[in-house]
């Protein structure tokens, strides 16, 4: 294998690619890897999966996708973590009392 025209090829197509974090699409491959998976990673490494057979960059709709369902997920995440925290005070009794509107001993 010649290893200067392996990375000149991955440095040629790194600058090829406008997005500084590419939608890759993996391809399957014999040492286990999995059809369709969909990741964002960095244009140089983005480069070197596709050079090395491994992945191919996503069509721009279904990168728009990806990212959608990411922004998505993330939203429902954090909606879920708000979700999930108890904000809670503790209230003298006549702090208490005086929210409640009744008189307290002390007026």
């Amino acid at each position: 294998m010649d290893l200067q025209l392996y990375y000149r090829n991955i440095r040629e197509l790194a600058e090829t690619i406008k997005d500084e974090f590419p939608v890759v699409v993996s391809r399957e491959t014999q040492d286990g890897g999995k059809e369709g998976v969909f990741t964002e990673v960095a244009s140089r490494l983005a480069a070197k999966m596709v050079v090395d057979g491994k992945a191919r960059l996503a069509e721009a709709g279904e990168a728009t996708a990806f990212r959608k369902q990411q922004a998505d997920a993330k939203r429902r995440a954090e909606q879920e973590s708000a979700a999930a925290k108890v904000q809670f005070a503790v209230l003298s009794t006549e702090d208490l009392s005086r929210l409640k509107g009744v008189k307290g001993s002390k007026e």
